[in-house]
């Protein structure tokens, strides 16, 4: 599917499914389907929530590798304590570039950054890119040459 979805579709996807994580993550009540489908959906491209769904679901389903990720490479910061949108953002690079290796990870930091100056802090962006480079670092050479 990612392969027909055109670069500013995915992204899109990608925004409705910061938005949907950053619910998911002060709603510990809510279940992933009930976040999904309590998003206003109208007018939006059906392949566009059909990749903002798989990211979504797989971000969720991966969110304790992904913590343990963030864990092992920030001293003194744990993803409980990040600004929830910065967590998404990092939850969603690390999942879609790292873990389910669905696009390079070049591409998955510069979206995460975008997406964190778009709807996080000022320094949200600057963090996220900083907290990403320094887990990309860390990984097996490998890991980290897509």
């Amino acid at each position: 599917m990612k392969k027909n979805l055109l670069p500013q579709k995915r992204r899109r996807s990608r925004e409705i499914a910061l938005q949907i994580l950053y619910s998911l993550d002060i709603r510990h009540d809510q279940g992933v389907e009930d976040a999904l489908q309590l998003f206003p959906t109208e007018g939006e491209d059906e392949m566009v929530i059909r990749y903002a769904s798989v990211l979504v679901q797989g971000v969720w389903s991966n969110r304790q590798e992904i913590d343990d990720l963030i864990r092992s490479n920030l001293v003194g910061w744990k993803p409980e304590r990040m600004v929830a949108v910065d967590r998404a953002s990092l939850r969603l690079a690390l999942y879609e570039g790292v873990i389910a290796r669905m696009i390079p990870i070049a591409v998955s930091i510069s979206e995460a950054v975008e997406l964190a100056k778009t709807f996080g802090t000022p320094d949200s962006g600057k963090f996220v890119n900083g907290v990403l480079g320094k887990i990309v670092r860390s990984l097996p050479s490998g890991e980290n040459s897509d």
